[in-house]
Parts: C-alpha cells; structure tokens; sequence
C-alpha cells in the first residue's frame, strides 16, 4: 500500500507538530526542531559558507502542497568559520523562538541570520515556496541586522551616557567635598604656621594674617582687569588698596591651574619662616569658598623681565642698576642655600620670578615649586620636574636631579641675560639654533666677550665689571653641577673681591651649527662653524 507524504505542519495552539492535518501522529517540538536543525547544520550552512556572498536557501519539497523553505546568510566581513559559527549559534536559538510566528521563525545574530518556513498550500497563513532571491532581496535582510545593530548601538551610548553623567556629577561633588574638607585642614595649619611666626617676630615687624575675602574683593574692585597687573602660570596677579590706603598684591591661583594645595601649603609656610630684603615678603593670604589667594607686599616697579627686554624700557635699566640688580639677586639666593634657618632650593628661578621694588631693588618671588633640604642634603630626585626651560640645570631637566647647583645653573643665566639683554629661552630662533649661552661661550673662547653686551648700555657699562659678570655666568652653566661655584663665590666676586677665576667649560644645552655674532652697535654678523659643538636634545618629564 502507497504511504501517504508526511507534511510537517506546526499548531501554535496545540504547541505540535501533525502529518496532513490529520491526527494519526504526533510529533512533538523537539523531535521537529531536531529535525529541522539537522537539516539546517548539515545543508544550508554548508552550503553558506562555501558561497562567495555567504548565503544559501534550500526549499525541501515535502508534498505536492507544502514547502519547507530554509535560508541563511552572513555579512560578508566576517571570515567563513566565524559565518559557520555565528549560524550554528542561531539555530541553537530554534527551541525558543519556535511560537515566533506559524509555520516557522527567523534569527538575527549581529553578523548572521537563519530563517525556516512550512508553506502549505490552502492553509491559513500558508504561501507558495519562496524562490531563490535576487542580487536585491538578498540585500534585503541586511536592513533588518542593521538597524537591529544601531538601534541595540544606540541604546548601549543613552544607557552609557546616562551613568557616565551620573558618576561624573558624583565624583564632582565628591571632589568639591573632598577639596572642602582640604582647604579646611590647609586653613588650619597656616593659622597655626602664622601664629608660630607672629610670636618669634621682633615687636613691630609685619604680621602674618588670614585675611577676609570680602575685604580682598573689595580691595581689588572685584578682582576687575583695571587691578590687574599681569598673568602668572598659577593665576593673574592684581594690585589692591586696603581702606588705610596700603597697597598690597593679590596672587589669584586659578581653579585649574597646575598649583595645588600642596604647593599653596608649601609657599606659604614656607615664605613665611623666610625674612630678607631680597626676597619677596608674605603678608597673609585667603582660603574662603572656591579661593586661594595669596597677599603679597606691592612692589611697583613689576618684574625684571617686563624691564630687560623691552628695547623701549631696558634703556632706563643702566649698568649700575642691573649690577645692583644680579648682587641682590646671589645675595637672595645665598640666604635661601645657606644663611636662613632652613636650607631651600627654589628650583624656578628667573626673570620673571624677580620683582623690583620703588627703588628698583630685587626680590624673588615665586616658592610654589621650592623644596626644602635636610641639614646634611646636598640633593635630591624627583620624577616630576617642574620649573621653565632654559633655566633648568641639564642634570635636573634629563634626570631629576636637583640641588642648590641647580638654582646657580639657573642664575647664570640670569647673569648673562642681564649683560646681553637677551632671553635664553627662545634666542635659538633668532640665531638660527645657537642658544645664548653657547654664543656667549664661544665669543668668550674667541676672545670677544664685549660683543654680548646689550647695546643699551654701551656707554655707562664698566667693562671691568661685565667681563667678570661674564665670566661668573659662564662658570654656573657649566654642565657638570661640581665645576659650578657657590653662591658665597658668586656673592663675594660680584661684590668686589678680587680671586682669579678658573676658564668656563662649554656649557650645557649646547645646540645649532651656526652662529651669528653682534658687533658692538647691535648689528648680526655670520660666523663660520665651529667645530666640536655637542647636541643635547632635552625634553623637560
């Protein structure tokens, strides 16, 4: 007797599988699904991942009115096994989407997808065997997969975004919490730190104090840009006038500048132990609400730099009063290295950092980055170098090293700025490579050291003086720390005392091939190449 075909057909009601729509057997999902996905492992994703594109169907003619119609592809970026992968990983998916829709389901993976479909003629739902797409239906699915993609995408940046702005907002509030409690314990020791100081000064002499916010505020005009008197690399400086009538200076460290409140903490404890007329003098400072302010003496005559290398200004800055100048400077330095309680390298020192009262003596100023050094230290490492190249000593800006040979390497070129009225940082574009102490170097070597004079100051320059001025910058750029003199030398020579000097060697931070020498009315003139000139690339950690 002729067996009638089976043809599956799935009840969603009846959760079963049925030949012919007639009950004489039954055939549960599982036994159905394990049939289907054999199929599926064993002839469409073979036949996928063998294609070119990827992709295959396969129509299973199980009677003369129903068609089991199988499809596959993958997104042609992936390589056959990951296709062969991304497949068997959908049709495990079969079990649980079989109810997805009657007759059949499909399977979107994020680089493939699987399709069945029982079509049975004259049955609800049913349709005729799908034929094989063309180039433009097979691009049909991929709209599907995409947009499943961008829209899972997108749903993935708002969800991230969402937490990203929530944990931003908390550590914000955790950071002004924390920076709070901060200032708070800075607020205390400093009050302690000023009281100490207070009761060791002689009767009359200057106060440290915590001051008022409001009365700084009102002071400087609310900190308006007519106070202002220049921009620092923490924060604008403005001058104030207090309702007596005295005027004081204003630091304003900037929210986001590099000056934390461990070097707020460092500057002002430390420039308060510290008295002497060539230093800058702390007369309190402000920590209320979000401001750290520090309160200076005002020195109205600004800082050295705005004077030197200004051609309309630096004529006004004569030998004598830039003589007057360097002294009060190595006198400054010396008492910071060896004369006051504590011994300190201040580690920034240069022009900028010099400012000049109404009578145009110097004070350094600027101990945000000082470091202070045992009885029995020489030196110390850092791995955070800080400070302005050009003025950094070779040891300290390659290898961290620092000590109070770093501040005379940077006072040498102070020196030798203030004879030529020329910046070091920076004189390398203009002399095609050649760095100021190098050009000073070589017309020393050449037995020309009068051309590195400024012009402005020909006539009323002593020459005696500058060559020993020079000579001394010369000696503290040398680049070996044990070859620079200390300040006690430096102070002792400049202040006249007559000791024969050693030759300078070739000084650090040499660079370029050519240079340009000044003859004595300020004009350039070419110089051959001179042979033997080391290279030292330095880039500052």
């Amino acid at each position: 007797m002729e067996t009638a075909p089976i043809i599956f057909v799935i009840d969603p009601e009846s959760n079963s599988v049925t030949f012919n729509k007639i009950v004489e057997q039954t055939f549960d999902n599982e036994d159905f699904v394990a049939k289907v996905t054999d199929l599926f492992a064993r002839n469409v994703t073979d036949n996928a991942i063998s294609s070119e594109s990827l992709y295959a169907t396969i129509n299973v003619n199980v009677s003369s009115s129903a068609t089991l119609h199988e499809r596959a592809q993958c997104t042609p970026d992936i390589s056959k096994s990951a296709c062969k992968s991304c497949l068997l990983s959908a049709i495990k998916e079969f079990p649980t989407a079989l109810n997805h829709k009657r007759g059949g389901t499909r399977i979107l993976q994020p680089s493939c997808y699987v399709l069945y479909r029982m079509d049975v003629a004259g049955e609800p739902g049913g349709q005729a065997p799908a034929p094989a797409p063309s180039a433009t239906s097979k691009g049909v699915p991929w709209i599907a997969i995409v947009s499943s993609v961008v829209g899972a995408g997108l749903l993935i940046i708002i969800v991230g975004s969402c937490l990203f702005l929530k944990r931003t907002k908390r550590l914000k509030k955790d950071m002004e919490n924390n920076q709070e409690v901060q200032l708070l314990h800075l607020r205390q020791e400093i009050e302690e730190e000023f009281s100490k100081e207070n009761s060791r000064g002689p009767a009359g002499s200057q106060e440290l104090s915590l001051m008022r916010l409001d009365i700084i505020r009102a002071a400087t005009g609310n900190f308006s840009d007519e106070c202002k008197l220049g921009e620092g690399g923490f924060g604008p400086v403005y001058r104030a006038t207090l309702a007596d009538g005295k005027e004081i200076a204003v630091k304003r460290l900037s929210r986001t500048s590099g000056q934390g409140l461990i070097e707020l903490k460092n500057e002002v404890i430390l420039i308060a132990r510290l008295q002497h007329r060539n230093l800058v003098r702390l007369l309190g400072c402000c920590l209320e609400e979000e401001e750290k302010l520090l309160i200076y003496e005002y020195l109205p005559n600004k800082s050295l730099d705005a004077l030197l290398f200004d051609s309309n200004i630096g004529r006004y800055l004569d030998w004598k009063l830039r003589m007057n100048i360097a002294c009060g400077v190595a006198r400054g330095l010396l008492y910071l290295h060896e004369d006051s309680r504590l011994k300190i390298i201040h580690r920034d020192l240069k022009a900028s950092n010099i400012l000049l009262d109404g009578e145009m003596n110097p004070k350094i100023s600027d101990f945000g980055m000082a470091r202070i050094f045992g009885a029995n230290q020489d030196k110390a490492n850092t791995n955070r170098v800080v400070g302005t190249y050009g003025y950094m000593a070779p040891e300290y800006a390659m290898q961290g090293l620092f000590s109070v040979k770093s501040d005379v390497f940077s006072f040498g070129v102070l020196l030798l700025e203030i004879v030529s009225g020329r910046k070091n940082n920076g004189f390398h574009l203009q002399e095609q490579g050649e760095s100021l102490l190098t050009f000073a170097w070589k017309l020393w070597s050449e037995g020309q050291p009068f051309e590195l004079i400024d012009p402005l100051i020909n006539e009323s320059c002593d020459e005696g003086e500058v060559l020993k001025c020079i000579h001394i910058g010369l000696l503290c750029v040398q680049e070996d720390p044990a070859d620079r003199p200390a300040m006690s030398l430096v102070v002792h020579i400049l202040g006249g005392d007559t000791i024969t000097l050693g030759r300078p060697s070739q000084p650090a931070f040499s660079v370029g091939r050519k240079v340009k020498k000044l003859d004595r009315f300020g004009h350039t003139q070419e110089a051959s190449t001179v042979n033997g000139i080391t290279l030292s690339v330095v880039t500052a950690r």
